[in-house]
């Protein structure tokens, strides 16, 4: 599958992506940008001996839950094109990361699995994903 549009929605904190398949049939997801900070492919690593960090989460067992706290109201600035290596995401938190079309393709079809992981293991550490300070734009 590759890549054909990115669609930013900062009223609605969301990243819709397009996605076409070798049989031309369009594929479309839409990602929080929470859940695409929180698995960053530079937080997100698999356990040790278990996957080369960054590469495609499809395979969900084996992967460390990350505990990324206080990202509820992040932003996505900008997405650049980095050549064959994929796009670099650019977070208002200062934090950018260089995500492959496997890599967010592997968090689409995995979001059913990774962010329900990912929301108990906050809840059973006592983290929250709420801001530390209360941000309102002007």
């Amino acid at each position: 599958m590759k890549i054909t549009r990115f669609t930013l929605a900062a009223d609605t904190a969301t990243l819709t992506l397009d996605f076409i398949e070798r049989n031309d049939r369009e594929q479309q997801y839409q990602l929080s940008f929470e859940y695409l900070r929180v698995f960053s492919p530079v937080k997100s690593a698999p356990a040790k001996g278990k996957q080369a960090q960054g590469t495609d989460p499809s395979q969900a067992s084996g992967w460390e839950i990350p505990l990324i706290a206080h990202k509820k109201q992040v932003l996505l600035l900008k997405i650049e094109a980095v050549g064959k290596h994929g796009y670099r995401f650019i977070f208002d938190d200062q934090h950018q990361a260089i995500y492959s079309e496997a890599y967010l393709l592997g968090l689409c079809r995995q979001q059913q699995v990774l962010w329900p992981e990912y929301l108990n293991a906050m809840k059973s550490n006592k983290l929250t994903r709420e801001a530390n300070i209360s941000i309102t734009q002007l």
